[in-house]
């Protein structure tokens, strides 16, 4: 997967249809980003670059709750691109 500025926003936009709303913001962020599950809200460290952002959301998106169904085709796909990226442990 690139790690360019277009990707992050197609990311971005499979998570804001599955109904979260994604906020960049300072903090001390352990992991990088926090969920507030009851608001669907996604909190990224705002200081992250490019990559950053799109490996942090890489990583949530397991842990979110995404009906695939109600995804534009565009967005399923890319969807079922970031779930068949290998976890690294």
């Amino acid at each position: 997967m690139k790690y360019t500025q277009t990707v992050l926003d197609k990311i971005e936009k499979v998570i804001e249809e599955a109904g979260y709303v994604i906020r960049y913001e300072r903090g001390n962020f352990q992991s990088g980003y926090c969920i507030l599950q009851a608001k669907r809200v996604v909190v990224l460290n705002k200081f992250f670059q490019t990559e950053g952002r799109i490996n942090t959301l890489v990583d949530l998106m397991p842990q979110l709750d995404i009906n695939f169904d109600s995804l534009t085709h565009e967005s399923q796909k890319v969807y079922d691109e970031v779930m068949s990226v290998p976890v690294e442990k």
